[in-house]
């Protein structure tokens, strides 16, 4: 009996001692969990705040470097924690290396397309609103993500491309420039009197307030066709003013050279 409460004393020696030894590298771990969430948070606000100040940043690439930095920040705190409770980091980080080496190689198609998701919104051949062509794939963008493009066609059909078929291709954006350049080619018989329709196209132009001043329009005579002579003209016109001064052109020429 005599013996029982030296076994009492020893017990909470000992559970004392455990308590400070591993009580403090649990407070220690909470408290690193603690700051660190809270600065992870700080980091994708300041990311994204500097972001958001250079103009040639979208706002999705913005949004999803400011996560990544986060999630960054996260990671790495994770493992301090860990190593606060004796965890071997080192093995936590390899296994980490060959899990992410596992996922890129299953997920080749996605990470593809997330890389030129990328490019496309950093170098930005395009915005929203902006109309473009890519080797045939053609429409209005209404949204850049990292995976995919939304666009809608001329006709109102809805189309969603993979980032990396836009990517490989030539990049026409019709919408980026201010101004382009209108060329029309009116073909007129061998028996009408060239000079006359010249001087008739020249005045069609001159009395146009869509067709732009600088650069000069132009009428010349393009070619001597098979069964017409083909005269062309050039002007050049606000980007919003191309397609309805080209029907408009096409046809008032028809009208005035009957």
């Amino acid at each position: 009996m005599q013996d029982t409460p030296n076994q009492i004393s020893a017990f909470l020696i000992e559970l004392s001692n455990l308590i400070a030894q591993y009580g403090l590298d649990a407070l220690g771990g909470i408290v690193i969990a603690i700051v660190g969430w809270y600065a992870a948070k700080g980091i994708q606000r300041l990311v994204l705040r500097a972001l958001r100040r250079t103009e040639k940043v979208e706002e999705t690439f913005a949004m999803t470097i400011a996560k990544v930095a986060r999630y960054t920040v996260v990671v790495f705190v994770g493992v301090l924690v860990l190593s606060q409770f004796g965890v071997q980091t080192a093995s936590i980080i390899t296994a980490l290396g060959v899990a992410g080496i596992a996922i890129a190689l299953a997920m080749q198609g996605t990470l593809s397309n997330i890389a030129a998701g990328t490019m496309l919104l950093f170098l930005r051949p395009f915005r929203v609103g902006e109309y473009i062509d890519a080797d045939g794939i053609a429409g209005t963008i209404d949204e850049l993500g990292l995976l995919t493009t939304q666009m809608r066609t001329s006709d109102g059909i809805y189309v969603m491309v993979p980032n990396n078929q836009l990517w490989n291709k030539a990049i026409k954006n019709y919408s980026r420039l201010p101004t382009r350049r209108l060329s029309l080619v009116i073909g007129i018989s061998y028996d009408d009197d060239i000079e006359a329709a010249l001087r008739v196209l020249e005045d069609l132009l001159g009395s146009d307030q869509r067709v732009l001043a600088d650069p000069v329009p132009e009428v010349i005579v393009q070619e001597l066709a098979d069964s017409s002579v083909n005269i062309n003209m050039r002007c050049w016109a606000n980007s919003g003013d191309y397609w309805n001064l080209l029907c408009d052109l096409t046809k008032q020429s028809k009208q005035m050279l009957v």
